[in-house]
């Protein structure tokens, strides 16, 4: 690599307290981040219904996001490489309030659309900055720590975030659920400029750094492996809720508790894959795409009595609860000396396959079933193995923790 890191020297590193409000801050924010964009995954049914559009095309409510921040991590980061971090993390958390009430007020599909770009826009550049900002906020001690506090905010924003405003959408109308979300998006614009300090760029992020980052072969294969489960996921989960009450016949009002269930799973899936990534990340990353591969496959044969899809939702949770921490884990080992890099091509590659898989499954659900839909992301996340376990001659890769 034909750029290094230098050594981050904040002055809030002395100060291990203040150091960790300001990672509580950073996580809030992306708390807030995850729950906008999977918030639509609860609340399909009632958006698609007010504006008479059919699931499949509700589902672009999940697609454009994901689209627009696979652009906006790499180009955000690129353009803004030189001004201070903390500024762009409110800056960022300010337009997904804008965003929030937006989608709150719209009367247009196509309004709710343009909300979702904004959201997207959000994700790419929030991630990017942020993600990586443990070694800045804290002492080199509590680093590790500090970054699985971060990540932990994925799946509180699924156990709490998603069936907290599906809850809310279902009981007081989804446009509530926005609204409420945006107001919680501006106390946390609040939290990040009180208690995050100054952040001056250090190395900044250039092209050609993402570039060279790209070249390394364990990043290609993370990517394969990432671009594969991801599509299988959200091609799948974004109509979750859809299977839940026209093939296993549960109730539209049960989808919130449901969501929690899926959500504490995941929750307990990241905890866990916390503990496997530490022994083998590269067999922690085989283990949660195979259950994903089963759940999914047999949700279309058994899930049709509520007891077993009820089952099958909790193992889908543990599995892909464990999956953005095995990602990042993987992108963050293939280039150490370049983590903002690194966390901009996770971010990039996850948000344009999210963005796939919820366009290709709800082409799937249109044209054939939400149980074929089911099917085919089996398929992809058992593909998922291959990149995986794929050693070969001098280029073998390394052990997974060096």
């Amino acid at each position: 690599m034909s750029q290094t890191a230098r050594p981050s020297t904040s002055p809030i590193e002395k100060t291990s307290g203040l150091g960790w409000l300001a990672v509580g801050a950073v996580t809030a924010g992306i708390f807030t981040i995850v729950t906008a964009e999977l918030l639509p995954v609860g609340l399909l049914g009632p958006i698609g219904t007010d504006f008479h559009v059919t699931p499949g095309r509700t589902g672009l409510l999940m697609t454009v996001p994901g689209l627009v921040a696979a652009v906006a991590a790499p180009v955000v980061t690129v353009l803004t490489a030189r001004l201070d971090r903390r500024v762009m993390l409110c800056v960022l958390i300010a337009v997904l309030a804008v965003a929030n009430f937006l989608a709150a007020m719209a009367t247009e599909f196509w309004v709710q659309l343009v909300a979702r770009v904004l959201v997207g826009l959000v994700i790419g550049g929030f991630w990017s900055i942020g993600a990586g900002l443990a070694a800045r906020l804290v002492p080199p001690r509590s680093v590790v720590r500090a970054t699985g506090v971060i990540f932990s905010a994925v799946p509180l924003g699924s156990v709490v975030g998603v069936p907290a405003g599906t809850l809310l959408g279902e009981s007081a109308g989804w446009r509530t659920a926005f609204a409420v979300l945006g107001l919680v998006t501006v106390g946390v614009l609040g939290m990040l400029f009180l208690v995050v300090p100054p952040l001056p760029a250090e190395l900044p992020t250039r092209l050609r750094l993402l570039v060279e980052v790209l070249k390394l072969r364990r990043t290609r294969l993370g990517l394969a492996a990432t671009s594969l489960i991801v599509i299988a996921h959200f091609g799948t989960y974004t109509y979750v809720t859809t299977f839940l009450r026209e093939v296993t016949g549960i109730p539209a009002a049960y989808g919130g508790p449901l969501l929690l269930v899926y959500g504490v799973a995941g929750f307990a899936g990241n905890v866990l894959a916390g503990l496997g990534i530490a022994r083998n990340l590269r067999g922690t990353f085989v283990t949660a795409a195979s259950l994903l591969a089963v759940a999914t496959a047999l949700l279309p044969l058994v899930g049709r009595a509520a007891v077993p899809a009820v089952a099958l939702l909790v193992v889908w949770g543990l599995a892909y609860g464990a999956i953005p921490a095995c990602s990042m884990s993987w992108f963050a080992e293939a280039a150490p000396q370049s983590r903002e890099a690194t966390t901009v091509l996770f971010t990039s590659s996850f948000q344009a396959t999210l963005s796939a898989g919820a366009l290709l499954g709800g082409l799937v659900v249109d044209h054939l079933s939400v149980s074929a839909v089911m099917v085919c992301g089996s398929v992809l996340a058992a593909t998922t193995v291959l990149p995986l376990t794929r050693r070969t001659g001098a280029a073998r890769l390394q052990e997974d923790r060096p």
